[in-house]
């Protein structure tokens, strides 16, 4: 069955509501990150989300470990916990989303990129320290807090983790692509091979086809930012990336 292809219609804050600016790649499926398991370089990695850059919508920049230039997409990240966090061992149903745990997640997810370079255990004692002034009207303490925190904070790293591995992954072989023109240089095809990883996770039960390329598509000229290639030229890189995984012999 081809999932909800729809897009948000406003990138809204998960606390105020009010409206913002369009994350990258939430033109595929219903929720960004998916609930679909991906593969990057063979390993397996739980969902994960959208970067955006500077500029919403830019996904153009370095991308090296926990230095990646851009930031997680918080609204998206709220949308996928809104649909997961009563699956979570620590929820407790006298507690309401909205009020109490959207902006705990919008927080964790915030962290991983304030604070690249520190571990889970460095940015704990950070929000820790400041978890009363932060908190807003959420009632949970900190040791409620904690454990959502460190799932939005994970989840963040694991994103960032992901496309690390792609932009490095395919920044050596691209000189050797198939599909590579004349001068064409690797920024322009680096959103297309993020946009195929972040399907692949959002789409493992698929295999690349016609039809998939279709859905695909719909979402392209949101995930490209400021590449200058079409789909046409594009959809080669995001099926390199999205079949990666199955490329490999067993």
């Amino acid at each position: 069955m081809t999932r909800d292809t729809n897009q948000r219609d406003a990138n809204r804050d998960p606390i105020t509501g009010a409206p913002g600016s369009h994350p990258v790649g939430v033109g595929v499926g219903g929720v960004a990150g998916g609930m679909a398991a991906g593969a990057v370089a063979g390993t397996v990695f739980g969902p994960i989300g959208t970067l955006i850059g500077a500029a919403a919508g830019t996904v153009i920049g370095a991308a090296a470990g926990k230095g990646v230039a851009e930031r997680i997409d918080p609204t998206g990240e709220v949308d996928y916990w809104r649909e997961t966090y009563r699956t979570r061992p620590y929820y407790a149903d006298e507690y309401d989303f909205q009020r109490d745990y959207a902006g705990v997640y919008h927080a964790g997810a915030v962290a991983r990129g304030e604070y690249p370079e520190q571990s889970w255990e460095e940015t704990e004692r950070r929000l820790q320290a400041g978890w009363e002034e932060r908190r807003g009207e959420s009632r949970l303490d900190w040791d409620s807090a904690r454990p959502a925190l460190r799932d939005a904070w994970e989840r963040a790293d694991r994103t960032y983790g992901a496309y690390a591995q792609t932009d490095e992954q395919f920044s050596q072989r691209f000189d050797a692509a198939p599909y590579r023109q004349g001068d064409d240089a690797f920024d322009d095809y680096r959103p297309a091979y993020r946009y195929g990883t972040y399907a692949r996770a959002q789409y493992a039960d698929r295999e690349w086809d016609d039809s998939l390329a279709s859905d695909l598509e719909r979402g392209w000229d949101r995930a490209r930012g400021g590449s200058r290639l079409t789909w046409e030229r594009a959809k080669h890189a995001v099926a390199d990336a999205f079949t990666l995984d199955r490329q490999k012999p067993h």
